[in-house]
């Protein structure tokens, strides 16, 4: 095994940190070593940023190597699904929290339903699927960066599709859309994210169910939008070297220290009903504060992209493209494991 960093030295600093030192070989990466170093066979795990996902995957093409990641699934990967299925390889992605957990849990939840309601039934449904990391002790600030400022504020820059009232909605600006949310008696701000629309046919939504909401977002707590303020009017002016100013500003204004102790928040709900009051809910919480050995997001992702490694090994996963979960036996299973992986989560079902 291999661990690649920025240099030789913070890899195998990061090896140390984790009691790993010896069990992995550091080094400091670049597109030819790693390249250079690929066997038929081997894994490549990337946890640098998407755009950096294309040139690693055509590497593991021409090597004959998986890959593997927690991003979402790119136009430019999707170019290379054909090659790396006829070399035998598997392309995982999507295999995290946030893309990832939410899948398993949307399609356990669409299964179920489907069984108790029926395909053919002519039923309307509501599926949110609502995830954040949060700091575990709020601050005034109602929030803990947990990846880069920039990626955050960009992010919030990407307008929004999303299904709401029966009808296809979208937001230039995602925290226009901003609402309350409670989960389990505590009351979030949640807003869409990205294009929740692809999304009714991957969790394979029945034809003859009706989408009276389908929205996947992003989970914050309560007092977020107006601690935020300032950053809005920032983003709304659209000057691309203030927000990269500003992304600066915010890291040092509001640094993670060791003593900060983050919080997951991933809550998934289905509620379908059908004719003569058939109706059918349920919904699954995922919420874990991390420690002193790791964070709570790290847990999550780290530990769901590990599992889908370990069936990428095992021969489970086929050639070409692999989402965290294509069916609900393969969520089933995957949620199992996490369960036992030290992933807590709790499923709620009224029929």
């Amino acid at each position: 095994m291999r661990v690649w960093h920025r240099t030789e030295e913070r890899a195998a600093q990061a090896l140390d940190r984790l009691g790993l030192t010896g069990r992995a070989a550091p080094g400091a990466y670049t597109p030819d070593k790693l390249t250079a170093a690929l066997h038929p066979g081997d894994v490549v795990v990337s946890m640098l940023p998407a755009p950096e996902h294309t040139a690693i995957l055509a590497a593991c093409v021409a090597g004959r190597a998986h890959f593997a990641c927690s991003s979402y699934v790119s136009d430019a990967v999707l170019a290379q699904v054909p090659a790396a299925a006829a070399a035998g390889i598997v392309v995982l992605t999507e295999a995290g929290l946030d893309p990832g957990i939410d899948h398993l849990f949307a399609h356990s939840l669409v299964a179920r339903a489907r069984a108790a309601i029926g395909d053919g039934t002519a039923a309307s449904y509501r599926l949110t699927s609502y995830c954040g990391g949060i700091p575990a002790v709020p601050n005034d600030f109602r929030y803990r960066f947990s990846w880069a400022p920039l990626g955050v504020l960009n992010a919030l820059r990407s307008p929004a599709r999303y299904l709401a009232d029966g009808a296809e909605t979208t937001v230039g600006r995602p925290w226009e859309a901003t609402r309350r949310h409670v989960v389990d008696g505590e009351a979030f701000e949640v807003y869409p994210n990205r294009d929740s629309v692809p999304f009714v046919e991957q969790y394979g939504m029945p034809p003859a169910w009706k989408p009276q909401t389908f929205v996947r977002g992003t989970l914050r707590l309560e007092g977020w939008l107006e601690a935020w303020s300032a950053v809005f009017e920032e983003l709304a002016a659209g000057d691309e070297a203030r927000i990269a100013a500003l992304a600066r500003e915010l890291a040092a204004a509001h640094p993670t220290t060791d003593a900060d102790r983050d919080r997951v928040v991933l809550a998934v709900s289905l509620d379908v009903t059908g004719p003569a009051g058939q109706a059918w809910a349920g919904d699954y919480l995922l919420d874990l504060t991390g420690d002193e050995e790791e964070s709570a997001m790290a847990r999550c992702v780290s530990r769901t992209l590990a599992l889908g490694v370990r069936h990428v090994l095992d021969g489970s996963l086929p050639p070409g493209l692999n989402r965290a979960a294509e069916t609900a036996a393969r969520s089933e299973e995957w949620l199992r494991e996490l369960a036992l992986d030290g992933v807590d989560f709790t499923l709620r079902v009224d029929a």
